[in-house]
C-alpha cells in the first residue's frame, strides 16, 4: 500500500494495519523529508492521545494530515508505532 500526496509518496509498506477504516503504516515507512510537527492532539475513548504530522510537500502544507498513537491504551495496540492518514492523502495499493 502507498500513500501519496501532491505528487509525493509519504509512506510504503505491504504491512498495513486497518482499524476503523484507515489504513496505519508502520512509522518506519514515513517519508520523514516531507513530515514537518505539529502541536495537535485530540483523544479517542479506546485508543488514546493521536499526536499529529502535517506534510510539507512542493512548497504546500497539508496540515495534521497524520496522526499516531505514541502510546495507545490496551485494546489498541494495533495502532502502536503506526501512522494514518486523511484530509487528501490517498491510499491505493
Amino acid at each position: 500500500m502507498k500513500a501519496t500526496w501532491n505528487g509525493a509518496t509519504i509512506a510504503e509498506s505491504d504491512d498495513i494495519a486497518v482499524v476503523e477504516g484507515n489504513h496505519y503504516f508502520p512509522m518506519s515507512s514515513l517519508n520523514r523529508d516531507v513530515v514537518s510537527f505539529s502541536n495537535h492532539k485530540t483523544t479517542c475513548a479506546w485508543k488514546g492521545q493521536a499526536s499529529y504530522l502535517s506534510l510539507l510537500v512542493n512548497g504546500e502544507m497539508n496540515t495534521d494530515a497524520a496522526w499516531y498513537y505514541a502510546e495507545p491504551k490496551s485494546g489498541a495496540e494495533e495502532v502502536a508505532d503506526r501512522v494514518a492518514f486523511w484530509k487528501g492523502v490517498k491510499i491505493e495499493p
